[in-house]
């Protein structure tokens, strides 16, 4: 519906007229005279004008007026027909009769007309003339009909009535064919186009775009018909570019700081502002921050240099950098460098194009001419602060257009290095607690595998996927007497420094429990008692994650190929045999460690030589969130085929197997241990039975050394003639029958003697005046080894001894032996 105040103003048919004669008497009656005051033409005609008067004393005023030829009469009152005040405007235009006699067209509207019409008028010229938007009126045919005002300069003509667009605007400004094609659009669907925004570039400065809200408004006839268009347009540029800066600040806090790594973060900071805020950026670090020490707060010495960590430039910036990431950049150097005064203020520097070529200039005409080759003509430093601290400098050039940084885009720069330099401490911290946190798990677990005879083996760590680089999963190869090869992998909950600290507690634990040669079931008894003890000494706290530890437990006797495994709520090994085939070992399961229950139970198994014996922990290829039996299945995969080659490096199979991991899946840390086995030949070992007899200790002395001078060991003659006399000697006086003495050449010689007394022997010091308790003494100062191991059958008391460098067998492989923590 169209507003009353708009039909008023354009239906002036209904002001009143009449027309006064010289003698003062109405000789004209307008129809707009009858409306407004009640009286026919025919009542009023003849009559004198000042009768129609509310108060006659103003007929004076009137005519005076008329008579000095002024259109406007004033205010007044005039008297309707039924007696009523009216309220008029009266205006007058002075005629002459056909006779030459003068007469007055007297032109009446209503108060409330007048009002309207000029809040009508007040409207319009607010809307169109005084409007602080640009407004054109085209036709149908994009015709310019009127404007307000232009809407950039440079425009061709003056007077754009009858001309479009395109024969007006200027050359390459804005995009003429957009431009109409939205006209043409609200033509055709005759739909409003409200606050689009489009952007023109200035004709006084191409450089930089100013940015407007266009509104297309269709307009209509009285049939509906849309006869033309209006365009209002209102310039927008600032806030546009303050939305552009919001939005750069708003790309810092999203995109830089995405990972923890220093170097990663400082290029983020350089590429969030390319090309938008600028041509070039690049980030120097103070060199003590680049090496993760920790900034000092306070002055900064200006012969700390500056260390190039990270740059990025537009396509058309230069294609080799003045300085190479990474290296320290020179130009930084120096008591009067812009560098050392920016960090000794904190404040940013912006210099102009000839400032920042003599400042260069000063210290490297290389990098001044460089500058100047690429038009360098705004160069903004910030430095980079954090916790109080200095971290570097963030530096931002501009070389294409003439357009230089303004004191918003300081501004902006500040904030974006300021988020930035959170983000680089965060990653610098990380870097240097990661660092650490490497270096005690590294300490924690094996940094290579023991050189065996029986056993070559290699392994895996990888930490859980994420951020955190320390678990409680660990392995170990441990030698044990009697050329046995221990084998164990462990996991303790949980992936955070108490984890690891607890997994090293129970890594020494399983290894001074091997020392004492327990069998497998014994020693997972010892460790669940040794977690309980945790547990109850500190509760929740480091050791007390314990709780919930699963391990596996394996020892492997070349000598009669026997393998025999225990496990703690733990993944059974894995064998692979020769022939490719992938078996898991049927072992007893038990409760992971301090959860209590039945007592832990072995299994065991014969081995081939070559075969390979997988240990690993849950969050190996079985640790990918899937069910138990998608992960054995995984496993068997990565083996399939992996025992075929018996020349294949152990390090390829195990990165094999890692290759079947997801580290973008995988919870927890992983540890793999994958070991070759091979029994002891024949020829390297002897077992013989004595009798229960004193006199046979001289027997045995001459099997033993007739065994060393087979072998080619006379050197360890009189060394092994001591230890076999005194350990038969204290078998035979203090054990019990059978009694068995055994030589093994290994990597030590090593000799042995069982009997079925499970008498644990005990070294004393004897006296001046003690005619024996000498034996033990004498076996451990000639020894480099010894101890006692106890088994079903009774004990067996071992001495070590190291053979000469000439007589040490080779290896079986130099890989995997020498493999740690990857």
């Amino acid at each position: 519906m169209t507003p009353r105040i708009f039909g008023d103003l354009a239906a002036p048919q209904d002001e009143a007229y009449a027309v006064i004669g010289a003698r003062g008497v109405v000789t004209s009656w307008s129809p707009g005279a009858e409306r407004l005051l009640g009286y026919p033409a025919d009542a009023i005609l003849g009559r004198r004008g000042t009768g129609l008067l509310q108060d006659e004393t103003d007929a004076p005023r009137l005519e005076e007026r008329c008579r000095a030829g002024e259109p406007f009469l004033g205010q007044t009152a005039l008297r309707h027909r039924d007696g009523s005040r009216v309220e008029v405007a009266l205006h007058a235009q002075r005629l002459v009769s056909a006779d030459g006699e003068p007469q007055w067209l007297i032109r009446a509207n209503s108060a409330d007309a007048v009002r309207q019409q000029n809040l009508g008028r007040a409207l319009l010229r607010g809307l169109f003339t005084e409007s602080p938007f640009h407004i054109d009126v085209f036709d149908a045919r994009l015709h310019y009909v009127a404007q307000n005002a232009r809407r950039v300069k440079g425009f061709a003509y003056r007077d754009f009535e009858g001309r479009t667009m395109r024969e007006v605007a200027p050359v390459g400004v804005f995009d003429i064919d957009d431009f109409e094609a939205r006209q043409r659009n609200v033509l055709a669907t005759g739909e409003a186009l409200v606050a689009n925004e489009v952007h023109a570039r200035d004709p006084g400065d191409p450089d930089r775009y100013r940015a407007f809200s266009e509104t297309i408004v269709p307009l209509r006839s009285d049939s509906k018909e849309v006869i033309g268009l209006a365009h209002a347009v209102f310039e927008i540029t600032d806030r546009v570019r303050a939305r552009e800066r919001l939005a750069l600040v708003n790309d810092a806090g999203s995109k830089i700081g995405s990972t923890l790594e220093v170097l990663r973060t400082a290029q983020e900071l350089t590429d969030v502002a390319i090309p938008v805020f600028a041509d070039h950026a690049y980030v120097d670090l103070l060199d003590p921050v680049f090496g993760g020490e920790e900034p000092v707060a306070g002055p900064v010495d200006e012969t700390v240099p500056l260390r190039r960590v990270a740059s990025s430039s537009v396509r058309d910036g230069p294609v080799e950098e003045a300085v190479v990431t990474g290296d320290i950049d020179l130009f930084t150097s120096g008591v009067s460098s812009v560098f050392t005064r920016a960090l000794a203020s904190d404040e940013p520097l912006l210099l102009t194009r000839s400032e920042v070529i003599a400042e260069l200039a000063a210290t490297d005409s290389r990098l001044a001419s460089r500058a100047e080759e690429f038009g360098v003509h705004s160069w903004l430093l910030v430095p980079m602060f954090a916790r109080g601290a200095a971290l570097g400098v963030v530096v931002f050039e501009r070389f294409r257009g003439e357009h230089g940084f303004e004191a918003d885009d300081v501004l902006l720069a500040e904030d974006v290095v300021a988020r930035a330099a959170v983000c680089v401490d965060n990653a610098r911290r990380y870097t240097r607690e990661r660092t650490t946190a490497l270096a005690l798990q590294r300490s924690l677990l094996p940094q290579r595998m023991p050189v065996l005879s029986a056993v070559e083996a290699a392994s895996r760590y990888l930490p859980a996927s994420g951020r955190t680089v320390l678990g409680g999963a660990w392995f170990d190869a441990i030698s044990l007497s009697g050329a046995r090869v221990a084998l164990v992998v462990g996991d303790v909950p949980g992936n955070d420094l108490h984890s690891a600290v607890t997994m090293g507690r129970l890594r020494t634990a399983v290894r001074t429990l091997a020392d004492l040669d327990l069998s497998p079931e014994e020693l997972l008894t010892h460790l669940d008692d040794q977690v309980n003890r945790f547990h109850d000494e500190h509760g929740e706290g480091i050791a007390g994650r314990a709780v919930g530890t699963t391990c596996v437990y394996a020892v492997f006797d070349p000598l009669t190929r026997r393998c025999t495994v225990a496990r703690a709520g733990h993944p059974a090994p894995a064998r692979v045999r020769a022939d490719g085939q992938v078996e898991f070992l049927d072992l007893p399961d038990g409760l992971p460690l301090g959860r209590g229950g039945a007592p832990f139970e072995k299994g065991e198994a014969t081995l081939d030589d070559g075969d390979l014996l997988v240990l690993h922990t849950d969050g190996s290829p079985t640790g990918q969130g899937q069910g138990a039996e998608t992960n054995l299945a995984s496993l068997r995969e990565a083996l399939s085929g992996a025992g075929l080659n018996p020349a294949q490096r152990l390090d390829d199979i195990c990165d094999t197997i890692m290759g079947h991991l997801s580290p973008a899946r995988r919870q927890d840390d992983v540890a793999l241990l994958v070991a070759r086995v091979r029994g002891l030949e024949p020829d390297r070992h002897v077992t013989w039975d004595l009798a229960d007899d004193p006199a046979v200790v001289s027997e045995a002395r001459a099997l033993a050394i007739g065994k060393l001078q087979e072998w080619g060991l006379e050197d360890l003659e009189f060394t092994t003639e001591l230890l076999v006399s005194e350990l038969a000697t204290n078998a035979i006086r203090y054990g019990s029958p059978p009694i068995q003495l055994r030589l093994i050449r290994d990597r030590n010689l090593i000799c042995e003697v069982s009997d079925s007394s499970s008498t644990s022997p005990h070294i004393r010091r004897a006296l001046d005046t003690d005619e024996g308790g000498r034996g033990l003494y004498m076996v451990s100062q000639f020894a480099q080894l010894w101890g006692t191991r106890y088994h079903a059958r009774g004990k067996t008391i071992w001495a070590e001894q190291a053979l000469p460098m000439a007589r040490l067998p080779l290896p079986n492989s130099s890989d995997g032996n020498v493999t740690g923590p990857a």
